[in-house]
């Protein structure tokens, strides 16, 4: 089973950094009785792998050789793999670039590594044989791919950063098999690459005549790629860590551009 961390951004909305924004700390991890920095990356691998993921694939720029070092000798029980993509052209280069790696028998997990999410086992909720999107339920849909789907759950469209969208449930990662990741790899190609947002490249698949799913099993979603996101990550995972002690999930709504009130707060 392959992950793919499409991981070349330039992270503009969050610069300056000294690094990588995929190696952003934000929050912790215990390293045996030593607690460490969690880089943001870290969360969407270990959702990996906790679904199977034995290879992972890292997409890097050709100056992002800090994350090579950080990734280098794997994570947990999945290698680490790297690729380059020369220039940030959009999402469907660069998971495309992965596609050499892609064995016939085998399921392709793909998300975004400057984001948090919940629930950790969010990937386990997709099916293996189809393409299907993890939705999660933001408060402003238009800045994300907004995915509209039937009561059956099949998607019907993907609307990519549209104003006044007709559902507030988005795609934050998504999984299929080998052979339709395939498949839309040579529909790109036939679109002789047109497609920077993988959104678009999906509506002319199911255009197409091909199918996907939608799993409205995400409870929290956080872009960590603007400062007011990043902020919003770290009381995320505050309230999630107290929620070990006391039973319940507290979960905190994501907002590009909000912090939105925690429970007991006004406004």
């Amino acid at each position: 089973m392959l992950g793919i961390v499409p991981a070349a951004g330039r992270g503009s909305r969050i610069q300056p950094l000294g690094f990588s924004k995929e190696l952003l700390p934000v929050g912790s991890r215990m390293d045996g009785q030593t607690e460490r920095p969690c880089a943001v990356s870290e969360y969407l691998v270990r959702r990996m792998v906790s679904n199977g993921v034995d290879r992972i694939c890292f997409i890097i720029g050709s100056g992002k050789s800090d994350i090579l070092e950080y990734y280098a000798a794997g994570y947990d029980s999945a290698a680490a793999i790297f690729v380059v993509q020369p220039s940030p052209v959009g999402l469907c280069d660069a998971i495309f670039r992965a596609a050499p790696l892609v064995t016939p028998q085998e399921t392709v997990l793909i998300g975004l590594p400057d984001t948090i999410w919940f629930p950790e086992d969010g990937f386990c909720h997709l099916p293996d044989d189809r393409l299907s999107f993890l939705l999660f339920p933001v408060e402003r849909p238009e800045l994300f791919d907004a995915v509209v789907i039937d009561r059956d759950g099949r998607v019907e469209q993907i609307q990519v950063k549209q104003r006044e969208a007709p559902t507030n449930w988005v795609w934050g990662a998504f999984k299929m098999p080998a052979s339709i990741f395939h498949r839309l790899h040579a529909l790109w190609r036939e679109r002789n690459g047109c497609d920077e947002f993988f959104g678009t490249l999906v509506n002319a698949y199911l255009a197409a005549g091909g199918e996907a799913l939608g799993v409205k099993a995400g409870s929290a979603y956080v872009d960590v790629g603007t400062f007011n996101g990043y902020r919003t990550a770290l009381r995320l995972l505050e309230n999630n860590d107290a929620s070990d002690n006391q039973g319940t999930p507290i979960f905190v709504p994501s907002s590009h551009s909000q912090v939105p009130s925690l429970p007991g707060e006004g406004g």
